[in-house]
Formats: C-alpha cells, structure tokens, sequence
C-alpha cells in the first residue's frame, strides 16, 4: 500500500515542479523583456534630443586609465569635465564584442587624422576583463587612450544599450552627435567631428 502512495505522489510532485519552473521562466522572461523596454527608453533620450538639434550636456565620469594615449597616462585618472575645451570622440566598447574589432581601426585613422587638431578619441571600455581589454588595444595597435567603467555607471549614465556606441561630444562637453552601432568607415563621424572643431 505505501508502494501505491509513493506512486501517486510522483507525478504529482513532477507537476508542480514543472509548473513552478514554468511559471519562474515565465517571471524571469518578463523582468528581462521589462529591463529591456526601460533601457531602450532611457537609452533614446540622449538620442532623441541630438536627433532633434539638441546638444544635451554629457554626463561627467571620473574613470581610471586603461590605456594611456596623448596627455592621458595609463593608471592615471580621467575626468570627462577637466576635458572641457577639447573636442571629443567617446567610444562604449567591449573585447568581446564583434563590431568593435571592424570599428577598432576605423577609430584610430580618425585619432591619427585629427589628433593634431585637438580631437581627443577617448574609449570606455565596459562589461569585460582588464586583461582581455589591453590584450584588445594590443591587438589593434591602437594609441588613443581608453577608459575602464567597471561598474557600468558610465554607461548607465550615457544611457548606452548596447556596445558599439560612440559619441561626439564638443568644446563645451555637450553632446553633438551620437551613433548607435559601429563605425565602419571615416565618413560617418567625420561632419560632426569638422563641426565640433
């Protein structure tokens, strides 16, 4: 007779686990769709006001120095208002990420074409692992200094949704143009950045 009981229990118990799995993969598929809607969102707002003529103010970080280039030494710190007065190209950017390895060059010709103007091309790298981000930079040979968001704040703060994102920030630390996904080729930066100059 307790055969039969723990017989009948099973599939019971199989059934509620089920529907507890279910419904927790149904919890968790909604919270991600929900992030996801919010960061779009929040993340078109720095978008909508450029695409509207706009130059909304960027947001300030302080960042340690990944890698250094012109005046900004490795392990020093960089804070994005003592920049104020220097025309900025700032790149969201990740080792892992695969349009950032056809963007890495592009972002270097822009560096070595502008440098002696005044451009500053300033990466951020975010979501990755020290290592893994200057063995990138190694790789690419690249020589404009690059930034470390390893909390993700900047990012939050910038309203990035997802990496590549680049923006064109001028001499008074607003925000002139902005780009979601990767730049392939010079010309897709170059009016904003003659215009910034």
């Amino acid at each position: 007779m307790s055969d039969d009981l723990e017989t009948d229990e099973r599939p019971g118990r199989g059934r509620l686990v089920a529907a507890v799995a279910a419904g927790l993969g149904v919890v968790a598929l909604l919270a991600v769709m929900t992030v996801g809607l919010l960061n779009q969102e929040r993340g078109n707002s720095i978008q909508r006001a450029v695409e509207a003529n706009e130059r909304p103010q960027s947001p300030d970080f302080e960042l340690p120095a990944l890698v250094g280039g012109g005046s900004i030494e490795e392990g020093g710190s960089v804070r994005l208002s003592e920049l104020r007065g220097t025309p900025i190209v700032l790149n969201f950017w990740a080792s892992w990420c695969v349009p950032c390895r056809t963007e890495a060059p592009v972002l270097e010709r822009l560096w070595s074409r502008y440098r002696d103007r005044g451009l500053l091309v300033l990466g951020v790298n975010v979501q990755d692992l020290t290592g893994n981000a200057k063995q990138f930079d190694e790789e690419f040979g690249l020589s404009y200094p690059s930034v470390r968001d390893g909390d993700d704040s900047t990012m939050r703060d910038f309203e990035v949704t997802g990496v590549p994102e680049t923006f064109v920030i001028d001499r008074q630390g607003r925000v002139a143009a902005l780009r979601v996904g990767p730049v392939t080729a010079e010309e897709q930066l170059v009016e904003a950045i003659e215009a910034v100059l």
